[in-house]
């Protein structure tokens, strides 16, 4: 499974997470949160997919954050619709679509259905207070039912703490489709500054797996 460091805000602190290698680089575009990114991005590896996060934003808005920051991933992280994703996806054909959905302990997976067709991937999220960045886990077996094949990151409140529960998830029947692990605010200093020491701890251990 690959890693998505997600919420990074200062420059610094991005070339040194970006030495660990993560397959991708998240930055927020959500002026609510405490890890808004509106700076300027250092020059990082191209092994390294940057990926924008936006919440219910105006597609000219993403499409600009794109140019700017020459982003390969927009992960939707609000009530975007199928239709939304579609025109998103017209108006930028080589840009990969993350959406996001919550889940606490029980899921409605027929919501995902229109989004099959309009979405490189879904990101499996923890229902709270925030739209992300709750720094805490859902109930990961709840995707032992899930019935698509489209391939999803795993997120929410994962930690060094969750290496045990991970290493279960890999042999799970929900582990499947699995195409990332996310991680936020287990990592943090303070919002959007990340202890690479946690990280790299985390990495080690990932690769294990």
């Amino acid at each position: 499974m690959k890693l998505k460091i997600c919420g990074m805000k200062y420059e610094d602190n991005m070339k040194q997470v970006a030495a660990l290698e993560p397959d991708y680089l998240g930055f927020i575009f959500y002026k609510k949160s405490a890890r808004y990114f509106s700076g300027d991005l250092p020059e990082l590896p191209e092994s390294i997919k940057k990926v924008g996060v936006f919440v219910d934003a105006e597609l000219e808005d993403i499409i600009n954050k794109i140019a700017a920051y020459n982003l390969q991933a927009v992960q939707l992280h609000g009530n975007e619709t199928p239709e939304y994703c579609l025109k998103l996806s017209r108006m930028h054909t080589g840009i990969e679509i993350i959406k996001v959905f919550s889940i606490k302990d029980r899921f409605n997976f027929e919501v995902l259905d229109p989004y099959e067709t309009v979405c490189h991937y879904f990101l499996f999220d923890t229902k709270g207070a925030l739209p992300g960045g709750n720094g805490y886990t859902f109930n990961w077996n709840v995707l032992n039912s899930y019935p698509s094949t489209k391939p999803f990151f795993l997120s929410g409140g994962i930690g060094l703490d969750e290496m045990e529960k991970l290493n279960k998830f890999k042999e799970s029947k929900a582990s499947t489709y699995c195409k990332a692990i996310d991680v936020n605010s287990k990592f943090e200093i303070e919002p959007g500054l990340k202890s690479v020491a946690l990280l790299k701890a985390f990495n080690i251990k990932r690769s294990q797996i």
